[in-house]
């Protein structure tokens, strides 16, 4: 029984290299449907319920989608698997809040000097609407949706891909944790208007194109963010 399992591991593994081979020779690009399991087992020489393990795994990497009924496709939510591995941890204990706070402020620190240089007229447009449909949005809802667009714009600004999916990760997985905590701090009209003095200050630097204080402020609009996770709670 022993054997049989680790020759069904070293099967798995050998359907994981090949696929994972195929993309990395661009034979498998994208949005593309894997061939069917059968044709899978029968080609690589393994059994069909090694096949399957390995699209699990592969999926659970981000690497595949499923649809049912339509079969396999090559994807690349690596944010997705990011996201769940992040909460995951935050779960166990093995990181917390603080530790994604850091992360974050390192991340988006960074993201918006980049951002500075590379910000379009059209971007720097939105972003100014933001920080106004912001100072007047009272639904609670609406308002968390305008406050992480506004970060996603910037980081869209950026130019960087890798970039988008951390950011987005990160921000998932706070989300996931604190959305409650966002509610009070917009219910508490001094941290309101600090965040929203800390947006418009971080948009304004990006219109003088300056990063340098841009990041300032990205800084401070999160120890603002820092300061009532510990007033607040």
């Amino acid at each position: 029984m022993k054997e049989e399992s680790v020759q069904q591991g070293k099967a798995y593994e050998r359907v994981i290299s090949y696929i994972k081979g195929e993309i990395l020779k661009g034979d498998l690009k994208q949005g593309e449907k894997l061939p069917p399991e059968r044709e899978l087992a029968e080609q690589l020489g393994v059994g069909r319920n090694s096949v399957r393990e390995a699209l699990r795994t592969l999926s659970l990497m981000g690497f595949i989608s499923s649809t049912q009924g339509a079969g396999n496709f090559v994807s690349c939510d690596i944010e997705k698997n990011l996201a769940e591995s992040t909460q995951m941890m935050m779960l166990l204990g093995a990181t917390d809040y603080r530790q994604v706070s850091e992360l974050r402020q390192g991340l988006e620190s960074q993201t918006v000097l980049l951002a500075a240089e590379r910000v379009s007229p059209a971007q720097l447009s939105e972003l100014e609407d933001i920080v106004w449909q912001l100072r007047d949005e009272n639904d609670l809802e609406k308002s968390a949706a305008l406050d992480k667009r506004l970060h996603y714009l910037i980081g869209e600004a950026a130019g960087n891909q890798l970039i988008m999916v951390i950011l987005r990760a990160m921000s998932e997985t706070v989300d996931s944790f604190i959305s409650h905590m966002r509610e009070k701090m917009m219910l508490d009209e001094g941290y309101r208007k600090r965040l929203q003095d800390t947006h418009q200050g971080i948009v304004l630097a990006l219109q003088d194109r300056n990063g340098v204080e841009a990041a300032r402020m990205m800084r401070e609009h999160f120890r603002v963010v820092d300061s009532a996770m510990v007033d607040l709670f």
